[in-house]
């Protein structure tokens, strides 16, 4: 189900995440900020890159909670993040954050609950998004199917990751 082959030649190095936690899609990574009192970044990774948690008090936290997700999609997340992004981002994100596990909303639905008109801009917005777990972006859709997922509108590796996350929340695309 999850195309790899864009990543096969790509040797994931634990030392660039303050973790790596195991996934049915691949892997996800988590980057701190330098002070290590935030998260900087998640990434999803594909297969092969190794597990690993720092010692850091968030890290271990961070780590926790993806577990936890993983395993129950009604777990939620109470991480600190540092605060990223243009002013229309966070417009979008914080729209997207109200969208309850186990409902989409279009781009276009999306853009109306912060009067902007323009589905695009959304979706940018969606792909500039640092925590696409934690901001659950995978829960915005395009009005025929699945739309793409972290700057990415081919059907692949990430598109399978988004739509891995739309059925573990029990939603079929």
């Amino acid at each position: 189900m999850f195309d790899n082959t864009a990543f096969a030649q790509l040797r994931i190095n634990p030392e660039w995440f303050d973790a790596i936690v195991p996934a049915p899609f691949g892997a996800v990574g988590l980057r701190l900020t330098a002070d290590k009192q935030s998260l900087f970044e998640l990434l999803y990774l594909p297969d092969g890159a190794p597990a690993h948690v720092s010692d850091m008090p968030l890290a271990k936290k961070a780590a926790q909670q993806v577990k936890a997700y993983l395993k129950d999609a009604r777990k939620g997340f109470d991480l600190p993040l540092v605060a990223q992004g243009t002013v229309f981002q966070n417009r979008v994100w914080q729209a997207i954050s109200r969208i309850p596990m186990g409902n989409v909303h279009t781009y276009k639905q999306v853009g109306k609950t912060i009067e902007c008109g323009s589905p695009r801009a959304v979706g940018g917005a969606c792909g500039a998004n640092p925590y696409p777990l934690i901001v659950p972006c995978h829960r915005v859709v395009a009005a025929g199917g699945i739309g793409g997922f972290a700057r990415h509108d081919d059907a692949g590796f990430y598109v399978d990751v988004k739509r891995w996350l739309l059925q573990h929340e029990g939603l079929s695309y």
